[in-house]
């Protein structure tokens, strides 16, 4: 027995000595206790160059369902490639190409699979541009978090957004996916959504890496028009376009997407300043910047490089590190390290990055998607209810003549218009894995809303456009029949998102002529508008006797916006981006500059106002705002402001009440917007209750301005605060 028990625990010393000397021979990137930089080191000092350049790659994998990127499918894909954006919707193919990466290569290292997980994975949540009349960060930052969720349990660890273009063209499709026409509105919702998707652990296996999109200034495209030049000052570079992703930064974002756009002669993928003298040396990004689909290739037509092999190497020197489909980086970068023309450290800086966002998204210890069926991944109870939630605050109530909203005593209602049944429009693009049989469409949310109340008849009346009246006088015998018409009009989901450019941002004429016929009837008439962007409404404001904005509002669709129709909701949305009276308006914002003749420069044949500020929102009941109550009127450099202003809910119902606060600095060395946004918050009042809102401010943050070159500065003079129509003055001295 003792002769047992020794044997026993000589093998057992001797286990762990193996044990043991298996840990001090495994490398140290693959031990997952060192750090993540001592791990890209180590794995840095064994890859051979082209190891090192496929690292620097994305192709594609599954299917491509966006039109706009159009590519020879990818059937052999080299297993050392360092990423892929994923079309599946699960991780079974995913994980059959992780395997070879992981087992095939000599050094095993992980792919990133990225994908375009805009406003939802599979529980699509309204359009970020509609997220952003909600006025609500905490329940955007929710949103993305969910979208994350499902996105990594179905093999995405790494999304294209949130998109973060300060947009004042509604003509541009693309507004549909950014946060409107403000820099710091675009600022707020840039951290809520990197906060959203990466959580506090990347590695989680329920978040993702987030990238800033599209840096920068895309959003001032000439004209509307997608991939075309911008003109973008110094001055107005930083002052409208970089705030949104500084902040983005400094919550952490992993990634950026580098722009289509020529930026003033430099094209966004080829420009040096942007993606390295700032967001690199000045910023201290530490993660890595990718190209968008093609941008490297397409410094070709934009006529600053001759051929592929230029354009990598102005791209590469610039600081785009990862290559998406342009087939430029694989094919010519390690030839040009070899030529001298890519210096080695280059190189290895740029594939640093792309490691250390692996190894940050745990992809090194955790390659593999784990095995779910769709009921584990997608559409939560408690999902559902932030995309009703979400969908309920982003709900603009424009126009409410006569409080024709909510609807009370009414027997019969006439349901019309083309988007009234629709699913497949009310998600927008950039859908990604949304369903359209997940949606509810506005006419199902009416008769969720009112069974058992009203009866509800139904004519499409017209289809989305063309000349076809046909289907006229069914609608107008239904509404004749009735005590209400809702009109359901507005954009099909493709007219808004990408290469969506639109000359006028009017409804087709054959929805207008639709509400007009109808209008004659005499019956009140409400319009339900679905877009992907402000519309152009100076006529149908005229025949129309309440306005309800609401977007494309995902898969919630229409059961808050048949709440608010019915009054169960209280409308709380505000306006992110101005509504022009006409297009020919555009563009047009809030924050512009102060004109040399304020009294004139008016158009001659329309209002010079638009017909719907930013930040307009009506309400089932009614505030009063108090008088602004600055903590002191005089201030020094240095000092902190805190300014208060009561909010009443004189009202009859409860309600969500958003107070936007200004500054205005009348005299600056570098002249200054009539407004600046600098600060909001959103509360319920109940009636009958007061609350208080305050804006603590730092004067060099919320007082001072940026030049030319992003340096802030503060000085001495007066300074307005302004909330609604209210409006104190503050003196700095020196």
């Amino acid at each position: 027995m003792k002769n047992r028990k020794i044997t026993f625990l000589l093998l057992l010393v001797a286990s762990c000595s193996l044990i043991a000397q298996g840990e001090k021979d495994l490398p140290a990137y693959k031990d997952a206790k060192r750090s993540v930089e001592e791990r890209v080191s180590d794995l840095m000092s064994r890859m051979t160059l082209e190891e090192k350049v496929m690292q620097l790659n994305q192709y594609t994998l599954g299917r491509n369902d966006n039109a706009n990127n159009m590519a020879d499918p990818v059937n052999d894909i080299p297993p050392a490639i360092g990423s892929l954006i994923y079309f599946s919707s699960n991780g079974d193919l995913r994980n059959r190409v992780q395997k070879r990466a992981m087992e095939e290569t000599r050094l095993g290292i992980p792919i990133i699979f990225g994908y375009d997980v805009i406003h939802g994975y599979r529980t699509t949540y309204p359009i970020s541009l509609a997220q952003a009349c909600s006025w609500n960060p905490q329940l955007v930052e929710q949103a993305c978090a969910v979208a994350a969720q499902e996105a990594r349990m179905s093999g995405v660890d790494w999304t294209f957004s949130p998109m973060i273009d300060v947009a004042r063209d509604a003509r541009w499709g693309r507004v549909a996916e950014g946060y409107g026409e403000d820099p710091y509105a675009n600022a707020v919702f840039a951290a809520a959504s990197v906060k959203g998707y990466q959580g506090t652990d990347l590695a989680s296996g329920k978040n993702v890496a987030a990238c800033l999109k599209h840096y920068i200034g895309y959003g001032a495209s000439e004209a509307g028009r997608d991939y075309v030049y911008t003109e973008i000052s110094g001055q107005t570079l930083w002052d409208t376009y970089m705030l949104p992703y500084e902040e983005g930064v400094k919550a952490g974002a992993a990634t950026l997407m580098s722009s289509f756009n020529d930026i003033s002669g430099t094209p966004g993928s080829a420009n040096h300043y942007t993606l390295t003298e700032v967001l690199k040396e000045r910023w201290g990004h530490d993660g890595f910047v990718v190209s968008d689909w093609g941008s490297i290739e397409q410094l070709r037509p934009q006529g600053v490089a001759k051929d592929k092999k230029e354009a990598a190497l102005k791209a590469f020197t610039a600081g785009v590190e990862m290559d998406m489909m342009n087939r430029s980086y694989d094919n010519h970068l390690g030839e040009l390290v070899k030529e001298g023309k890519v210096s080695e450290a280059l190189l290895n800086d740029a594939v640093k990055r792309v490691l250390r966002v692996k190894f940050r998204l745990g992809l090194f210890d955790n390659p593999y998607t784990p095995q779910t069926t769709e009921k584990e991944r997608f559409l939560f109870p408690q999902s559902l209810k932030i995309a009703e939630q979400l969908a309920e605050e982003s709900i603009v109530l424009l126009k409410n003549e006569n409080n024709t909203l909510p609807l009370k005593n009414v027997s019969k209602m006439a349901v019309v218009g083309p988007m009234a049944k629709s699913q497949w429009h009310l998600l927008g693009s950039w859908r990604a894995q949304g369903n359209a049989d997940d949606a509810v469409s506005l006419f199902a949310g009416l008769e969720n809303e009112f069974k058992g109340k009203a009866q509800l008849s139904f004519a499409a009346g017209c289809d989305f456009d063309g000349d076809d009246k046909s289907g006229f006088d069914e609608a107008k015998k239904i509404a004749a029949q009735s005590d209400v018409v809702i009109l359901c009009l507005g954009e099909k989901a493709q007219w808004s998102g990408e290469n969506a450019s639109r000359s006028t941002i009017a409804l087709p004429q054959i929805q207008e002529d639709l509400v007009e016929e109808l209008k004659a009837l005499g019956k009140p008439v409400i319009l339900l508008l679905s877009s992907g962007r402000p519309l152009e409404l100076n006529r149908l404001d005229k025949i129309s006797d309440a306005m309800l904005q609401v977007w494309q509002p995902g898969i919630a669709g229409g059961n808050p916006i048949a709440g608010i129709v019915a009054g169960r909701i209280n409308p709380s949305g505000k306006l992110s981006m101005t509504f022009p009276y006409s297009t020919g308006q555009i563009p047009i914002y809030y924050n512009h500059r102060q004109s040399a003749r304020p009294h004139q420069g008016k158009y001659q044949d329309i209002p010079s106002t638009p017909l719907y500020d930013f930040a307009h929102g009506l309400s089932y009941t009614t505030y009063t705002y108090g008088d602004l109550k600055p903590s002191t009127l005089t201030i020094k450099k240095g000092d902190k402001l805190s300014i208060e202003i009561p909010v009443t809910n004189v009202g009859g119902i409860d309600g969500l009440e958003t107070v936007h606060w200004f500054v205005f600095d009348p005299v600056s060395t570098i002249s200054r917007p009539v407004k600046e946004l600098k600060h909001f918050e959103k509360q319920m009042i109940k009636k009958g209750e007061t609350k208080v809102f305050k804006f603590d401010i730092d004067p060099l943050k919320d007082l001072g301005f940026i030049n030319a070159d992003g340096k802030r500065f503060l000085e001495s003079g007066d300074y307005y605060i302004i909330v609604k129509d209210k409006k104190v003055k503050v003196t700095l001295v020196d």
